[in-house]
C-alpha cells in the first residue's frame, strides 16, 4: 500500500514498497509573483501541464545519463500518471542543492553584479547551496561542508565531477536540438552502499534555456527536446 512521505512544493513522494518510492510531478512551478524562477525557493505559479513535462523530461535526461554511464535514481515512469518510480538515496545533510551555470543571470547576478554583466557566458561554474527556504536556500562553502560532516572530503571534488560531466552531456543534447542550457540545478544523494546517485528531477523547472537569444517558455521546453 503506498504511503504519502513528503508533500513537496512541485513533487509528492510515496513509499510503495519493495524499496522503491514513487515522485508525482505537479504543475506547481517555483517562482515568485507568478514570474517562474529555477532558483526560487517557493511556489510562485501553478501551470496545467507542468508536471506532465516535468516528467518527459527527466525520463529523457535520465536515460540519456544512464546509457552515458551516470549512475542514478531513476527506475521507470507512467507517464499519463505524472509518476516516476525511484531508488531509495539519502540526502547529503538537510539536502544540497547543486546549480552549474554557464551563463550569468538571475541569482547569480543579484549577488555578483558588481563583478559580472548578466548574459555573461561562464565556464560551467558549479555552486551550492543548502535546501533551507527559511533561510534562502544560502550558499556553503566546501570547507564549511566538510567541517559541519555534510561532504567527507573527497567528496566535494567528486560532486563536482559528476556535475560538470551530467551537465557538459544536457547541454550538448540540448544544443543538437539548437537550445543553449543557460543554468540547472542538480541534486544527488547515496545509496545504501554510499554510492552518490543523481536523484530529483529534469524540468523546466529546474534549468533555464535559451533559444535564438530567448529563454524558452517552461512549458514551450519539453516539446522542443523531445
Amino acid at each position: 500500500m503506498e504511503k504519502l512521505l513528503v508533500k513537496g512544493k512541485t513533487k509528492d513522494l510515496y513509499d510503495i514498497g519493495g524499496g522503491l518510492y514513487k515522485l508525482y510531478f505537479k504543475d506547481d512551478m517555483t517562482g515568485k509573483d507568478g514570474v517562474f524562477d529555477p532558483g526560487a525557493n517557493e511556489v510562485g505559479l501553478t501551470l496545467e501541464g507542468a508536471g506532465d513535462a516535468g516528467l518527459r523530461l527527466s525520463v529523457h535526461f535520465f536515460q540519456l545519463l544512464n546509457a552515458a554511464g551516470y549512475a542514478t535514481h531513476f527506475v521507470s515512469a507512467n507517464i499519463p500518471g505524472k509518476t516516476m518510480v525511484v531508488k531509495p538515496a539519502r540526502a547529503f545533510g538537510c539536502g544540497l542543492e547543486i546549480i552549474c551555470r554557464f551563463v550569468a543571470m538571475g541569482s547569480f547576478v543579484r549577488r555578483y553584479g558588481l563583478l559580472v554583466e548578466e548574459n555573461t557566458s561562464l565556464p560551467a561554474v558549479v555552486e551550492m547551496t543548502i535546501k533551507n527556504d527559511a533561510a534562502g536556500d544560502p550558499l556553503i562553502t566546501q570547507e564549511a561542508l566538510e567541517a559541519l560532516g555534510v561532504l567527507q572530503p573527497y567528496e566535494y571534488e567528486e560532486l563536482v565531477k559528476l556535475t560538470k560531466g551530467i551537465c557538459e552531456q544536457i547541454k550538448n543534447n540540448l544544443a543538437a536540438r539548437g537550445l543553449e542550457l543557460c543554468d540547472i540545478k542538480l541534486e544527488f544523494g547515496k545509496d545504501e552502499a554510499g554510492n552518490i546517485l543523481l536523484i530529483d528531477e529534469f524540468s523546466a523547472g529546474n534549468m533555464r534555456v535559451r533559444e535564438a537569444g530567448d529563454i524558452v517558455p517552461p512549458l514551450e521546453l519539453a516539446g522542443k527536446v523531445l
